[in-house]
């Protein structure tokens, strides 16, 4: 076998690996790209796998009209959003990040790496189409609060991050903590639910009336208990 075979069979992996894993992660509880990568550097991780049907309604409700108001809608990719987001972030990759999806978070989380890069934006695409087809709204949002980091700390998932901030179960969590927990979620180094700046109880503030209107939509996709 030439050069030119070992690097077309090596693509073809790289290619079919995220393909396959996504549908068995319908029954493998599986971990991101960023805990893969504390673990290899000896980097604390802080991760317990808290089914959907174990957290709080409104803590799941919450993070889906923060990060996602139109999940339950879309196939993977919101294009709307991904116009708005561009025009207005203009060159700044960060500025889009409205334009990211749950799925195509979780296609970053799972299979691509973190950072500034219209490379990764663009791969992420095929990615949250494909996992959004493969596996249920449902799965995909479990999968979301188990993955996403949540602390300064090596903290991902919910659950690590309701203990670390609040001290408390991620089934235990209120209305008003959902949304605090919640807006950590663009930059959990920075923000912090159990010593929130004034700017991020603003923040939570405002999400709350936004959970009230996606409210009945969400739990009838996610089947969650009112």
């Amino acid at each position: 076998m030439g050069v030119l075979g070992v690097i077309l069979r090596i693509v073809l992996v790289l290619v079919l690996a995220p393909l396959v894993l996504a549908i068995l992660y319908n029954v493998v509880n599986p971990v991101s790209t960023l805990m893969i990568g504390r673990w290899l550097t000896g980097a604390r991780v802080e991760r317990v796998w808290t089914p959907i049907d174990r957290m709080s309604p409104i803590l799941v409700r919450t993070v889906v009209a923060s990060e996602d108001a139109r999940f339950c809608r879309h196939w993977g990719v919101d294009v709307g959003e991904i116009r708005a987001a561009i025009a207005k972030a203009d060159d700044d990759v960060e500025d889009a990040r409205g334009a990211s999806t749950i799925p195509m978070q979780v296609a970053k989380n799972l299979f691509l790496w973190p950072g500034r890069s219209f490379i990764r934006k663009g791969l992420e695409l095929p990615l949250a189409l494909w996992i959004d087809l493969v596996l249920s709204k449902r799965r995909l949002m479990e999968i979301y609060l188990n993955i996403a980091e949540w602390g300064p700390d090596g903290e991902f998932g919910v659950e690590a991050g309701a203990q670390r901030a609040l001290r408390k179960s991620a089934a235990q969590v209120s209305a008003s903590e959902a949304a605090l927990l919640a807006v950590m979620l663009p930059n959990p180094i920075r923000r912090d639910a159990g010593r929130p700046t004034p700017g991020v109880r603003r923040l939570a503030a405002r999400l709350d009336g936004r959970v009230e209107q996606e409210g009945p939509e969400i739990v009838s996709c996610l089947r969650l208990a009112r």
